[in-house]
């Protein structure tokens, strides 16, 4: 028997269930997802289940079910069942499909802290974290940056001073799993019910820190590279264990582009502490590129903005600007289809 509770139930979510048309049967928590079917932690333990017809064919491809999100399911068999209902998400991490313009994927749900890891390596990039950062608190999930390999050679003043800019939005962990006390401060910023999500490209140790928080092996991984010194790829999906007297850990693969999904201007200005400075633009819509009296690119100027993080703000929020513009379009398609075929229904009635 699971307590449901240690994997993030509480009354919100059960008040959410009572909405349903579907209430009165079990729900469960996705664990995994598999290509044809989905791994989901219940109470009464652990089974497999298929989506109903209604989910398949009623919802777009990021509604489908992900990892974290809470179900509503029909048992039969032997730890098997059917979905029937999804439960509103709340928290979820998205990003932009790989391959469109604006489709987006959701990752992991229900999470309230995200864990973006790098390693502290060839791999450590500035640019990546902040572009984590972005679509994290977008979501109203708490970013929390994890440095592994710190047992390598490395320059820490070098880090944290590209870090500087951000380091007051974000707390910072320097990790090695061959240093215990190193991963202590991380297993105690975890509490009992919280769900981390943990987000990063392959090979800078994500399974590998889970299983050092857990103290054993939960995950599978892979040995370093003699060729390019790099953790190889191990995680092909997006899976969640339950630490100890503790929280709910999401492991991801790795990811070569993390596409912004989201109309994130505001959270892109305060993240790059541009907003302090663009109250005393002289336009209220100034763009922070060629206007007159920008206060954003004399402080540039000035040497009170970093060039370097200066132009990563305009990158990323033109990429944001460009996927919520795509999404609008593409909504307003959708709904003109609608429209035409509700029409059409209407003339084919006698």
């Amino acid at each position: 028997m699971n307590n449901l509770s240690l994997y993030g139930w509480n009354d919100t979510l059960f008040q959410l269930k009572q909405t349903s048309q579907y209430k009165h049967l079990f729900h469960g928590r996705v664990a995994a997802v598999n290509k044809t079917n989905y791994e989901i932690i219940a109470q009464s333990g652990r089974l497999l289940c298929e989506l109903a017809g209604n989910v398949l064919y009623g919802k777009s491809a990021f509604e489908l079910p992900c990892t974290g999100d809470w179900i509503i399911f029909q048992p039969f068999d032997d730890n098997k069942g059917i979905i029937l209902d999804i439960l509103p998400r709340k928290h979820t991490l998205y990003r932009r499909k790989s391959g469109t313009i604006s489709d987006r994927q959701a990752i992991a749900s229900h999470v309230d802290k995200a864990f973006i890891v790098q390693s502290l390596d060839a791999n450590f990039s500035v640019r990546r974290t902040e572009r984590f950062m972005v679509q994290v608190i977008e979501e109203n999930i708490q970013p929390i940056l994890i440095l592994t390999k710190s047992d390598l050679e490395f320059s820490r003043h070098h880090i944290e001073e590209s870090l500087k800019h951000i380091k007051h939005q974000i707390p910072i962990f320097f990790t090695s799993i061959l240093s215990p006390e190193t991963i202590l401060p991380v297993r105690k910023f975890i509490r009992e019910g919280e769900s981390a999500v943990f987000v990063g490209s392959s090979g800078v140790g994500k399974s590998s820190l889970i299983n050092a928080l857990c103290e054993q092996t939960v995950l599978f991984t892979s040995e370093i590279s003699k060729s390019s010194g790099k953790g190889r790829h191990t995680s092909t999906r997006r899976e969640m264990v339950l630490m100890e007297h503790s929280g709910i850990l999401i492991d991801t693969p790795g990811v070569r582009e993390f596409g912004l999904a989201s109309d994130s201007s505001e959270t892109l200005a305060a993240i790059f502490d541009v907003s302090d400075f663009a109250e005393s633009c002289r336009f209220t819509n100034c763009t922070h590129v060629d206007e007159p009296d920008c206060a954003v690119v004399e402080a540039v100027n000035k040497g009170l903005i970093e060039p370097e993080v200066y132009n990563s703000y305009l990158k990323l929020r033109k990429e944001s600007w460009h996927f919520s513009n795509s999404e609008h379009e593409k909504r307003k398609r959708d709904k003109s289809f609608a429209k035409i075929s509700e029409e059409a229904k209407r003339i084919k009635k006698p």
